[in-house]
């Protein structure tokens, strides 16, 4: 278990692959989290990254002001409705677009993806439902 925001960030950065790996398997608690955004805001994508992080986490960084951020929680396999119904709405067309690539949610979720002010996103969710309701049939 990673027990402080400074061991993650140690983990991360090591280039002994056996501690490296760990940052993105090993589990930690949700103030452990928490301080690792805080204190190094940089690493928000490295927490997102990691297989374990809780979905409170992500659900909080779903709202980051940071788009990149955000894009990353969208293609999390683990995503809760909350989340979803979060990014559909994003002012970014690119973290909506990654919402809609992400596997895991639904082809009526992907339907409700605001796409009204994007062509290109209209085009290209349009593709992505397209080859999802063929799979269907």
């Amino acid at each position: 278990m990673i027990d402080s925001a400074r061991e993650f960030i140690r983990l991360r950065n090591s280039e002994i692959i056996e501690e490296y790996t760990r940052a993105a398997h090993e589990e930690a608690s949700l103030q452990t989290w928490k301080e690792v955004i805080e204190l190094y805001p940089d690493y928000k994508t490295w927490v997102i990254h990691n297989k374990t992080v809780p979905l409170e986490i992500l659900e909080e960084l779903a709202s980051d002001p940071n788009s990149d951020v955000r894009s990353k929680v969208a293609r999390k396999r683990k995503i809760s409705p909350f989340i979803i119904e979060i990014l559909a709405n994003d002012p970014d067309e690119e973290v909506r677009y990654a919402l809609a690539c992400n596997t895991k949610i639904s082809l009526i979720n992907i339907k409700l993806i605001n796409r009204a002010d994007s062509d290109w996103l209209k085009q290209s969710i349009g593709e992505i439902i397209t080859r999802k309701e063929n799979k269907l049939t």
